[in-house]
């Protein structure tokens, strides 16, 4: 059995909210682009960049990677723990994802923000 220190002490249905709930951002998120590619206006870079620029499609895009993260973590977390039987590997797995999770949102805000 895996120790509750692996997933932060978190109970099941809480994990399963996070995931729905994640996902349907994401599938808001991808709809809209997906609305916005077909039927928006022609697609040049300063329409893209104009798009980008809005601070409520920031947010959105924000809103949708960390939505990812989550979904990633929960899945990755759930995958590590009923096939990695090694602590150690687990770990070692749990820990490389966990930080490719936080460059990608680290890396994300500088771009949309410039920070």
């Amino acid at each position: 059995m895996v120790a509750s220190v692996t997933n932060l002490g978190r109970s099941g249905v809480y994990d399963w909210m996070v995931q729905r709930v994640s996902a349907v951002v994401l599938a808001l998120y991808f709809l809209y682009l997906l609305v916005y590619l077909t039927f928006g206006a022609d697609l040049t870079f300063e329409a893209w960049k104009g798009l980008f620029e809005q601070t409520w499609m920031r947010v959105f895009t924000l809103m949708a990677l960390v939505s990812l993260a989550a979904h990633a973590w929960i899945g990755m977390w759930t995958v590590s723990t009923d096939y990695l039987k090694n602590s150690a590997v687990r770990f070692l797995f749990q820990a490389g994802c966990g930080t490719v999770m936080f460059v990608y949102v680290v890396w994300t805000i500088d771009i949309l923000w410039g920070l």
